[in-house]
Formats: C-alpha cells, structure tokens, sequence
C-alpha cells in the first residue's frame, strides 16, 4: 500500500482539496482507496458524506494515534493531516507514509509559514532520506506578482521539488460541494486543471 502524507501546519493552505481530489484520482481508476482524515474539522470526512452511490467508493477513517486499519486490498491511502502540526506529530505521520506533499498558498504570511516548517523537516534526515517530499503551489492566479514571489521561494530557494501549481478554480468547489472530484467531472470542465496535476501523478507513482 502507497501512503500520501498531506501536511502544513498553516491552516486553509488546501490540504483537503488536495487529499479529496487525489483520493478522487485513484478511485476513478478503480484503484482501491482510503482517506484518513486526523483534522478535527473532519472537513475529508464531511466531504465523503456527500459522495453520491453513482461514483466509486472512497474508504473513510477518523484518524488517531499511529494506527490505521485499511480494508483489505487497499491500494492507496491518503492521509489529511490537521493545521497546527507539531514536529512529533509529524514523525508519527511520516512513519505511516512514503510520500509528504506540502501545498503552500501564494501569500507572504503562507510563504515564510512554510518556510520555517520545511526547515525544521530537513533538519530530520531520517524522514528525508526515506520519503519522497515535494511542495506544490495552491490556488493560484499566475500572472500575479505574488505568484511569481511564490515559485521563486518554491523553485529556488527550497532543499525539495516543487512539482506543480495548481490554479484558483472555482471547479474545486463545485466538486466538494457534490461529494466528488474533478476527475470525476465533465472533462470538458476541467481539463485545464487536470493538466495541472498529471506532474503530481506522476512524481507520487514515481517509486524513490
């Protein structure tokens, strides 16, 4: 089983959106999925609630402590993690994953937030060394100055990848509000943020 860690302790960062809709991608696939949600607002939980019969199912934990029971045959597992993460915390997740994305928001306060939690993660070569990390920019408008400040920080200035952006669309509202993800839209929709996620895809399938 592949796990995905989803964490910055910057809250409305998009952790959620990124968790639903990837765990939306590999069941689309029929790739058997879970979704533990170890955010107090239960905001992936919440989400599953509104999943309609008509699409593949999607797993649901309530996440606590260093366990968590998977059906049989699950493929992938998405972790959300909560704002707020201590670094202890954060060790326990990483020893239940292989793959930490870290989604950061193009704003002065999201940019140096992260940038004091990437530091302390480096400074924990054990997880490093045995985890595929990257960041990804979220709810971005592009031609913004703010923007451009955000993938110079992202693409320059970082120790890990920076794998992809994703733009402010309304398509990922449309999607929570229905239970769903984008890839479970109308093509024709979204296809322009779909091509903004096959680089993520691909690094996460990307075995380290």
């Amino acid at each position: 089983m592949r796990t995905i860690l989803v964490i910055n302790p910057k809250g409305g960062c998009g952790k959620t959106t990124i968790s639903t809709n990837l765990a939306s991608y590999y069941a689309v696939w029929d790739v058997k999925t879970a979704l533990a949600d170890y955010d107090t607002q239960r905001s992936s939980l919440d989400w599953l609630d509104q999943r309609p019969d008509t699409v593949n199912p999607i797993q649901g934990i309530a996440g606590r402590g260093s366990q968590i029971k998977t059906e049989p045959g699950t493929q992938r597992l998405i972790i959300d993690a909560p704002a707020r993460t201590e670094i202890k915390h954060l060790q326990l997740l990483a020893e239940l994953s292989q793959v930490i994305l870290i989604p950061v928001l193009p704003s002065p306060i999201d940019i140096r937030a992260a940038s004091v939690f990437i530091a302390e993660l480096l400074m924990h070569p054990k997880i490093v060394r045995s985890h595929q990390i990257a960041v990804l920019a979220n709810r971005v408008r592009e031609y913004t100055l703010i923007y451009q400040n955000l993938e110079k920080f992202l693409s320059q200035q970082l120790k890990i990848p920076f794998i992809t952006h994703l733009r402010d669309s309304q398509n990922y509202i449309r999607a929570a509000a229905g239970g769903i993800g984008i890839f479970e839209m109308a093509p024709y929709q979204v296809a322009a943020d779909i091509e903004q996620w096959r680089p993520l895809i691909n690094w996460i399938e990307k075995k380290k």
